[in-house]
């Protein structure tokens, strides 16, 4: 199977305050963040079985995303994302590839609509 196609679990829309940016404002005041999420997981078992116990679950997915976001704060999304991939292959050894997207809707840029946001590409490390 290549990369990034199969089966995934989706969590889309997860929204967290965070302190992570450049300046000083952002350290200080925080703002919304918004996490959109794919993961690569076989879930033939769990779609033959109806076994909870053959899958992973998206709480745990959600929790382990929740600490990976506001544990370390960081100055560029590209780093929270790589943080949250980081967390995810260390806790679930069944995830073979992560798409995920964070998004910054008030991004110290002067748009009247909109949001900045990065999308990061990973697959398992060998």
């Amino acid at each position: 199977m290549t990369p990034f196609s199969g089966d995934r679990i989706i969590l889309s829309d997860l929204g967290f305050y965070g302190y992570h940016g450049l300046f000083s404002e952002e350290k200080s005041l925080g703002q919304r963040f918004f996490i959109d999420l794919q993961c690569g997981v076989d879930l033939s078992g769990p779609a033959q079985t109806d076994a909870i116990g053959s899958t992973v679950s998206y709480a745990a997915i959600y929790d382990t995303v929740k600490t990976a976001f506001e544990t370390r704060r960081m100055h560029l999304i590209e780093a929270v994302a790589q943080n949250i991939v980081d967390a995810l292959f260390a806790a679930f050894d069944d995830i073979d590839w992560v798409i995920v997207r964070v998004r910054k809707p008030e991004a110290p840029i002067a748009m009247v609509r909109g949001e900045a946001a990065i999308e990061l590409h990973r697959v398992r490390p060998a």
